[in-house]
Order: C-alpha cells, then structure tokens, then sequence
C-alpha cells in the first residue's frame, strides 16, 4: 500500500483484500444500509485491495481518490462480503474519475467517482444514498455515523460485515496535528478521548449525518488514535454535477 509523506502520522485507509471493520462500532442490521458497496481493487502492481463507496446513482458510486487502482469490482447489496446472498450485484467499473487536483502526498481533494459498466437494479438490498448540497455545512459537535468494511483494532484479524460507528465531528483545530489539514475541503471527525474510529478498509465510505452523506473517510492516524479526517462533499459538489451531467 503506498503511504504519502506524512506516512509517520497518517494512514490511508485503504487495505488489503481482507478488510476488517470499524473500530469501537457494531455491526449493522443486514441490508440497513442499501447503498454501500464493496470495492475489489487490483492495484497498478497488480496487488488485491479493497475499500468501501456508496452508491449514489444507478451507474455511480462516491469514494475516495486514493482507492484508484488498475481495475475495480463493485459488490452491491452485501452484509457480509463473503457470504453470497440474492441481494448481490457484482458490477466492474467502466471509468474512474478520481478529482483532477488530488494529492496524494497532501492527501487532499481525496474524491472519487466511479462509473459502472451497467447500472445497478434498484432493490429491498440495493439503494442510493442522498449527499450533501454545496450549501451544507456541518458545524462541530454533530453526531454522525461512519460506515464501511475496515479493521476492528490495529492488529485483529477481520472481521467481514459491515460495521458502522458514531462519530462526532470536531473543531477544526482538533486535526491541526495532520500538518495537511484544511477546513474548507475537509471535516475533522471522531472524539479522541473515545476508541471510535474509522481505519484500514473503510476508505471511500461515508460520513452520514441525518442520513445524507457529508463526508469520505480518506485518512487517521496510525495508531487509529482518533480524530480522522473525512474528505468535505459539499465542497466538490460543482465537480461532482459536472461529472454526472457530462457522463
């Protein structure tokens, strides 16, 4: 996995194929969370990776700018991502937007939109998910909820469910310890005095407040010491219109 500069602080919560869960967080009720997809990545070295995404259009799903690789697998409507249910669909992805000024030494602008080859049939296991409006900001001190498929602590074997977790979302100046952190584009997400936080797998997965998406897991610390940063959607909502519009 390739870590940028600031790898002694940050990590990229990418993973490996066999992604784990959230840390300090439960497991979901099957099929609660109809938009979220699993992504089965080969990376440009030809390795398996895996991250989260959800659904947000029948041919589009929102992750992160760090999850690009040379090929990816969407799984819709999985709980447990190695137990095959009826709910599935497998859909490989016909192009990958990653956001034209993402940095992967700053890890900023970490967005990403993935087009499908076909669209997704909407079902009881299959849905999209509502994302923040350019106008919409969060102010410190909301409860949110993080969602994907990453590592339960540091160095525990998987687990392969989906997990979600509340978080709530900080001061800006709460993450001026990640020397690249920037208000405008990014949310400052997680209580650091409580062992509650995203990590390696639940990249791409979304922040929720209220039920709309507001933000994207991108990076934490890595020793999973929260506070995380989430990248801000309201943000890139003009890119993101135009990707939509234009394909």
């Amino acid at each position: 996995m390739h870590l940028p500069a600031l790898h002694l602080l940050l990590l990229l919560l990418g993973s490996s194929a066999k992604a784990g869960e959230i840390i300090g967080g439960t497991e979901c009720r099957p099929h609660a969370r109809p938009y979220m997809a699993y992504l089965e990545i080969v990376t440009p070295g030809n390795h398996l990776s895996a991250c989260s995404g959800f659904l947000i259009r029948r041919n589009f799903v929102m992750t992160a700018a760090h999850c690009a690789g040379r090929s990816i697998t969407v799984l819709l409507g999985a709980h447990n991502k190695k137990v095959k249910e009826d709910t599935w669909q497998k859909l490989e992805v016909e192009k990958q937007f990653p956001h034209p000024k993402y940095d992967d030494q700053l890890v900023l602008n970490d967005i990403m939109l993935l087009k499908l080859k076909e669209k997704a049939n909407l079902t009881l296991g299959v849905g999209t998910l509502p994302f923040s409006a350019k106008s919409n900001s969060i102010p410190p001190g909301r409860v949110c909820r993080a969602v994907g498929w990453g590592q339960t602590k540091v160095n525990e074997p998987p687990s392969d469910t989906l997990q979600e977790v509340k978080m709530r979302t900080l001061d800006p100046q709460a993450c001026k310890h990640f020397k690249s952190f920037s208000h405008e584009p990014q949310l400052c997400v997680g209580n650091p005095k409580k062992i509650r936080n995203v990590y390696k797998g639940d990249s791409g997965g979304p922040l929720l407040c209220a039920g709309i998406a507001q933000g994207i897991a991108s990076y934490v610390h890595w020793k999973a010491k929260p506070p995380a940063v989430f990248t801000r959607i309201s943000h890139y909502r003009p890119w993101i219109n135009k990707i939509l519009r234009e394909n």
